[in-house]
């Protein structure tokens, strides 16, 4: 049984709300951490494969790490940071492409990236695809990339949302997996794991927070649960909060899973070199070879196709996969490799997606969902980040500021 009262409560133990405890604690309030999962992490997740290799299953860049919160934690703890940069930013052209058609989509990637981040602000928004060069020869890959960065392909997301984006470029990595430094984060912290809120009752002059395990009275309480948990859950709130369920509702989780190949004959390859499964349709993979040097391929597939491979499970996964690599590299190349791990991110219960986008005209939800209700019910999580949603940093960040608000709350 979780404790019964509480001054701030938690819902939810990935980066916002493991962020969020941390200052509050450091401040000197109570604060407890429920979270439905018997893990803390969240989408942050690292796994140990049969080799003792550490898998990101969800977040494995420091996107934007030389600015990132998380790099300053992870080397505190003794993590080893990995400098090195990514595939898509290595010069090599990705295997089966020649160096001259990889420039010219590189081009036309970047064109559609400048007209989007030059919409100005005053314009309708409009979907991303309407930037795409009509009838452009890399528009499928185009589209297959934004399901990679965002989960869904570029007709569902807002060309505003893309441009008020900001990126520094710098992306790196940690050996031990960016999952292990989220949940060594929280480790001091007070946390009720397997402990589901099911139910938010505001009609007190306390909170009651009604939970798998029994019911918490909190003075107040920061909701981190993703926007797809919080738009299909109209009963979380009592009464209702239909304009957190709209504004949720415009930020879906757009779908990214990840698959992890193990590889024989690795040091055929460079580490970390890459390949798309093919250059001519969306619906296709980004493939990762050796990362960290590893006998590993892993593997990126996102939005439409990653939903309809989920409906046939991992198996399906690794089918397709071999179908893919077997064209590029010959029939041979199946015997080669074998599934290791992958966590399909859309059949999470407590995810039901991998990390949020916003609809066309709706880039504005991001602000309306982080607003504060009642003075005492607090919001974060990277689907409230105005300009680092989908990554771990965003989501620290609004953890941070969501406890900011709390503090000042419960002093007034």
């Amino acid at each position: 049984m979780p404790r019964s009262e509480v001054q701030v409560a938690i819902v939810g133990g990935g980066a916002a709300g493991i962020a969020a405890a941390r200052r509050l604690s450091e401040a000197g309030i109570d604060a407890l951490i429920l979270e439905a999962r018997a893990r803390l992490g969240g989408r942050a997740w690292t796994r140990l494969d049969s080799d003792g290799f550490a898998l990101d299953m969800g977040c494995g860049w420091l996107h934007s790490a030389d600015r990132n919160p998380w790099l300053a934690i992870a080397e505190a703890q003794g993590r080893t940071i990995d400098q090195r940069p990514p595939p898509w930013q290595r010069p090599a052209p990705p295997i089966g492409a020649s160096p001259e058609d990889m420039r010219d989509f590189q081009i036309a990637l970047f064109r559609l990236r400048e007209t989007t981040d030059a919409l100005p602000e005053g314009e309708p928004d409009r979907p991303a695809s309407a930037f795409l060069e009509p009838g452009g020869r890399w528009n499928q890959l185009i589209d297959a990339v934004s399901t990679y960065y965002s989960g869904a392909e570029l007709e569902f997301v807002s060309s505003r949302d893309l441009a008020r984006y900001e990126d520094s470029g710098v992306n790196w990595r940690i050996f031990e997996g960016y999952g292990t430094v989220v949940a060594a984060h929280g480790a001091a912290l007070q946390v009720e794991l397997d402990c589901e809120v099911t139910r938010i009752d505001r009609r007190g002059n306390r909170l009651r927070l009604e939970t798998s395990r029994g019911a918490v009275e909190a003075a107040a309480a920061i909701v981190t649960l993703p926007s797809n948990v919080i738009a299909q859950r109209d009963d979380l709130f009592l009464p209702a909060l239909p304009e957190k369920s709209a504004a949720a509702a415009g930020l879906p989780l757009g779908l990214v899973d990840k698959l992890f190949l193990s590889l024989k004959g690795a040091e055929e390859f460079e580490p970390d070199s890459r390949a798309f499964g093919a250059t001519d349709r969306a619906g296709t993979g980004a493939y990762q070879f050796r990362p960290f040097g590893r006998p590993t391929i892993e593997v990126y597939y996102g939005g439409a196709l990653a939903a309809e491979l989920e409906a046939g499970g991992k198996s399906a996964f690794f089918d397709f996969a071999a179908r893919e690599l077997t064209g590029l590299l010959g029939a041979d190349f199946a015997r080669r490799i074998g599934l290791r791990e992958m966590h399909l991110w859309g059949a999470d219960p407590f995810a039901r997606g991998s990390y949020s986008y916003a609809r066309p005209d709706k880039a504005d939800n991001r602000a309306a969902l982080a607003s504060p209700v009642d003075g005492r019910l607090f919001f974060a999580g990277e689907a409230c980040s105005k300009a680092s949603f989908s990554t771990a940093h965003g989501a620290y960040q609004t953890g941070i500021a969501a406890a900011d608000e709390a503090i000042a709350a419960l002093g007034s």
